[in-house]
């Protein structure tokens, strides 16, 4: 039995999926709790979100994902440990199997889209065995309403998540029972062996990586809001440095909280909605998202309940430290129901330095700019990834180099033409340690992080005196109204100024190191953006 408006001319035998049991087209909310708690597959916790259990994977696996190397693509892909290859046969092996484990079974499907601007968008079709995760396509990706529009959809490609089916791997060539697989030749992307749906999305994400460059437009791991009077800013940073916290500014309109194209048009969400940490998240520092985590229609991933009265504990880590809310943009009350926005004013890349040497603000050149974003320094935060239990030094290239299927090149040279183009302002934000590296010292205050950045996405910052750091060159203000002078020069926030000097001088030669496999692809006044010392 057919549930739902859809494209009767491009069913699941399109996908190779026959004999299967009821399928649920392009569910809304309510009938996708009613099949999600009828299977058992969550909770119902007060107020209405459906909780659910992610199992062993907690976070995303990167050592699993794989794409395959065939001849359309394999020239264009920057192939290593971030993107492993797996060969056509295998692929085709495994999915058939994959097609043999849903014959019988009920399936959900969501029609969306990846992309508020209709020039440069993607058809997406989500096919789930289990009903939450199809509810969690529906939150995530940019909903169809029309039923005529259902009816005429096709898809421009295809995930197939599939969490009860597992690999072998010495027969199919993963690493372990668990894989998320793309083939950009069949459009399509296969998940199984885990429940953790924030794979869903990041493979779109990786597919539009890879799709949108070659039409000129940066795709781009960030969030985005618009001021009042239009100034868009973008956030760059990996998972935990902020984006989703800074970014649900009240006094701004949020265009998306992580994954943003930017065309000639401006600025464009991927998505159609959030998907939050929310561990030991309060209703005094981020209500805005705290009130999301009383909503029907959002997902709990991995948050403690007390099943009696169905109360939150959201501080409590015992699962994970990723806990996670996903919940539609208009869930947020001052979103940009547009998806869109102009050209950036201002650029913030994010950082959760461990070292805490990094200035807690500082204003880049482009050139400064260009090197911090190939570099993309920050700290894996506990959670975000299986076997992180506590902070750890890392770059990854664009603030997202997991995701990123061509070199990092190409999104380098993209940023730095419009930047140049557009004239925008670039900041470099730590939201991390001060006072000492982790361990000694403790995390920035986010008061004092939302007071700077405010200064500087108001303009307020453009022409104060700066002090320009002598390991790093960073410029950063010599002072700033509400900020303890102590907090903007780190190395006065140290107890033991020698140990800063240390600590700095030791973070400096990780950025050079790193830096040396991109020096002979980038002109050489990049190079000169990083460390002076």
């Amino acid at each position: 039995m057919a549930i739902g408006a859809h494209n009767e001319e491009y069913g699941l035998e399109k996908h190779g999926i026959e004999n299967y049991g009821n399928v649920y087209w392009t569910c809304p909310p309510p009938v996708l709790y009613e099949e999600a708690i009828r299977r058992r597959e969550g909770t119902i916790s007060y107020r209405g979100p459906l909780v659910v259990r992610t199992g062993e994977y907690t976070g995303r696996s990167p050592n699993d994902r794989f794409l395959v190397e065939e001849s359309t693509t394999k020239d264009e892909i920057n192939w290593g440990s971030t993107n492993r290859s797996i060969s056509p046969d295998k692929f085709d092996a495994l999915f058939l199997r994959l097609q043999a484990y849903l014959q019988g079974k009920d399936i959900f499907v969501q029609d969306c889209y990846a992309g508020t601007d209709e020039e440069n968008r993607i058809s997406v079709r989500v096919i789930t065995e289990d009903a939450w995760h199809s509810l969690f396509a529906r939150n995530m990706f940019v909903r169809i309403n029309n039923d005529d529009e259902l009816r005429s959809f096709v898809p421009g490609f295809t995930v197939i998540n599939a969490p009860g089916f597992h690999a072998t791997p010495g027969y199919d060539g993963t690493r372990s029972e668990a894989f998320v697989i793309a083939n950009f030749e069949k459009k399509l992307v296969i998940i199984g062996g885990t429940s953790y749906a924030g794979e869903i999305k990041k493979s779109i994400f990786s597919v539009l990586n890879f799709i949108l460059p070659g039409k000129g437009v940066l795709s781009m791991h960030c969030s985005a809001n618009n001021g009042k009077d239009g100034d868009c800013a973008l956030f760059f940073g990996l998972s935990g440095t902020g984006k989703t916290t800074l970014s649900a500014d009240p006094n701004r309109r949020l265009i998306g909280d992580d994954e943003h194209g930017w065309s000639d048009n401006g600025i464009f969400n991927f998505e159609g909605g959030c998907y939050a940490k929310v561990i030991n998240l309060s209703k005094e520092a981020e209500p805005e998202i705290y009130e999301c985590t009383r909503r029907f229609g959002t997902i709990l991933e991995n948050v403690q309940i007390d099943h009696r009265w169905r109360r939150l504990d959201l501080d409590d880590k015992s699962l994970t430290e990723n806990t996670r809310a996903a919940y539609p943009i208009a869930f947020i009350p001052n979103f940009e129901e547009s998806g869109k926005g102009n050209h950036p004013k201002n650029i913030i890349f994010l950082t959760a330095d461990a070292f805490g040497v990094m200035p807690p603000i500082s204003k880049l050149t482009t050139e400064q700019a260009m090197y911090h974003f190939i570099s993309g320094y920050t700290a894996k935060v506990a959670g975000t990834e299986r076997g992180i239990v506590e902070p750890q030094a890392t770059f990854s290239a664009c603030f997202g180099a997991a995701f990123m299927i061509r070199s990092p090149i190409v999104y380098a040279k993209l940023l730095g033409e419009k930047i140049r183009k557009h004239e925008v302002n670039c900041w470099l934000v730590n939201t991390g340690w001060t006072g000492g590296a982790y361990g000694v010292g403790h995390r920035i205050s986010i008061k004092h992080t939302r007071t700077l950045l405010n200064d500087a996405l108001e303009g307020k910052l453009n022409n104060v005196p700066t002090i320009q750091d002598p390991v790093f060159g960073l410029a950063y203000p010599s002072e700033c109204p509400g900020i303890p002078t102590e907090i903007l020069n780190p190395r006065n926030s140290w107890d033991d100024k020698e140990a800063y000097d240390i600590k700095a001088k030791e973070l400096a030669e990780l950025f050079k190191t790193n830096f040396k496999q991109y020096e002979k692809d980038v002109d050489p006044s990049i190079a000169k953006g990083g460390p002076i010392a």
